[in-house]
């Protein structure tokens, strides 16, 4: 897994008797990565592990090629983080408090003042930078933050709930935001329970559910879990049980079978069912499943 960002090889962590993540095993690629699951599924836990601020109870996290629990510094030197909580200082001045993080991160006064103007200009706040922070919508809090976490230049940034609190307009803005990152060659993991959010954003996926890993894989037009809905004319239980057999997901709602995600070989596969099983086709057409859709199918049967 040298050529991924992140690896994560048997991660385990428990707060006491709660086990947040579960002997999760995955790599991360470069480009912009969607870190998915519902409301406690581990993701912020990971998120602080990935930063060497939550010790793991067991297993081992390389980012960027560095070991996180031997060299926690060198991984937070070259990534940005953007926490879900409010945490920014009522009383500083946008520009102020990202130069303020410039520096935490090394980059000396001058140069700080100077990327601050430029970073708050990316995310569409240079005529607002001079205002202070308590007077921000939370809309501009959330620009904020996110310009804090990309004023060093990291080659890296993860984002928790970026999109939280805003309303339409200001998602979609968020959403374009983080796009233009991965244009820029920064590498992103965003952590989302909406998986919209997600669709629109990613090219890979992780998706976690109570601690487990769920799924770990790519995200495109063409993968997003392409199904072929079939109505059978007699016994729809004998062909879903004869593409079951094939190893193809199927699931019966009387004589309807949503079949797959699969790929283009998915209708031949029908059709060799219905045959060998005596049954007619009445109506066959392929669809498109949403991530939020698989996500509902996957949760709570996480692979073991």
């Amino acid at each position: 897994m040298a050529d991924h960002v992140i690896v994560v090889d048997g991660l385990t962590h428990r707060y006491g008797s709660v086990t947040a993540l579960a002997d999760l095993t995955l790599g991360v690629p470069p480009g912009v990565t969607g870190l998915v699951g519902a409301n406690g599924a581990g993701k912020t836990t990971l998120l602080r592990i990935l930063l060497g601020l939550v010790h793991p109870t067991a297993g081992r996290v390389s980012v960027l090629g560095h070991d996180v629990a031997a060299d926690p510094l060198a991984v937070r030197a070259r990534v940005g983080y953007m926490p879900e909580t409010d945490c920014l200082p009522a009383d500083q001045t946008a520009a102020d408090f990202v130069a303020y993080t410039a520096e935490l991160a090394g980059l000396p006064p001058r140069e700080a003042r100077r990327r601050s103007s430029e970073t708050l200009y990316l995310v569409g706040l240079e005529e607002e930078r001079f205002r202070h922070l308590g007077d921000f919508s939370t809309g501009m809090r959330q620009r904020v933050k996110l310009a804090q976490a990309i004023v060093h230049d990291p080659a890296l940034v993860l984002l928790d709930e970026p999109a939280s609190g805003l309303d339409p307009e200001g998602r979609d803005q968020m959403l374009a935001l983080i796009r233009r990152l991965g244009g820029f060659g920064i590498d992103v993991v965003v952590s989302s329970h909406v998986l919209t959010d997600i669709e629109q954003t990613c090219d890979w996926v992780v998706m976690l559910d109570a601690g487990h890993l769920v799924r770990s894989g790519p995200l495109t037009g063409a993968e997003r879990s392409r199904t072929v809905t079939v109505e059978i004319l007699g016994d729809a239980g004998a062909v879903a049980r004869a593409l079951q057999a094939r190893g193809i997901p199927v699931a019966v709602d009387g004589s309807t079978l949503a079949v797959g995600p699969g790929d283009d070989d998915l209708f031949d596969a029908v059709c060799d069912a219905a045959a060998d099983t005596g049954a007619g086709i009445l109506r066959m057409g392929r669809g498109v499943t949403s991530l939020e859709d698989e996500f509902i199918a996957r949760a709570g049967n996480p692979p073991r």
